[in-house]
């Protein structure tokens, strides 16, 4: 299985009960595709660069998960079609980020300086 991130950013203006509804729809979907959801983290209203679709603020949560690319598929479509969700992205995590052992292409870092 592979490390994701999933950034999620909701209208402001939505019903907590219907953000958390979303949230709990995409942990079941996670499951229910082979993924193993991590964790949820509620970053709250935050202001935007610029307007997104007209708004000036969004509500933020972040889902860690592992799983399979059908996974991020299925996490996808379920993202674009809810309507409280004004944009999403989900990202692959590089292995050392997720805690991984790094590969053995990639080089050890040295512990003695350079000189």
């Amino acid at each position: 299985m592979r490390p994701y991130e999933a950034m999620v950013i909701f209208d402001a203006g939505a019903d907590p009960s219907a953000i958390q509804g979303v949230v709990d729809r995409t942990l079941e979907t996670i499951r229910s595709s082979g993924g193993n959801p991590g964790t949820v983290e509620r970053w709250g209203r935050r202001p935007f660069a610029y307007e997104v679709k007209h708004r000036r603020e969004g509500y933020y949560v972040l889902i860690e998960l592992a799983g399979e690319p059908q996974t991020v598929n299925a996490l996808d479509r379920l993202l674009s079609l809810a309507d409280e969700v004004i944009r999403h992205k989900v990202i692959r995590l590089p292995d050392r980020v997720a805690g991984r052992p790094r590969g053995l292409d990639a080089p050890e870092p040295s512990a003695s300086p350079v000189g």
